[in-house]
């Protein structure tokens, strides 16, 4: 998959109350950026605790469930972008199907 943008998420592990999530989402992004997935089932095969929501989003767990990490995906195309990497307290301030249209 073709992610849009890492920069996003060096963004967030950079910040001193977040530098735990460095390295799960360092895992993360590899093996999305390797994914060549066309469907949210095939997303749930290797992610079993992905939450799929509509507006073709996603919800990853971050770090042992810790952080929440939101995508939109563009199946056809293999794209994913990333519309939002927070803690669950800031994750419940956001409507995640909403969040970021493309």
């Amino acid at each position: 998959m073709r992610i849009f943008s890492k920069s996003t998420l060096i963004k967030f592990w950079t910040k001193k109350e977040y530098r735990d999530s460095e390295e799960p989402l360092k895992s993360w992004y590899d093996e999305a950026f390797k994914a060549n997935w066309s469907s949210p089932n095939e997303v749930k095969k290797q992610y079993r605790n992905v939450s799929i929501i509509g507006n073709e989003r996603l919800v990853f767990n971050i770090a042992g469930n810790k952080y929440r990490l939101i995508v939109a995906v563009k199946y056809k195309y293999k794209r994913m972008f990333i519309c939002f990497i927070g803690t669950h307290k800031q994750y419940d301030q956001v409507k995640a199907e909403e969040i970021w249209d493309i």
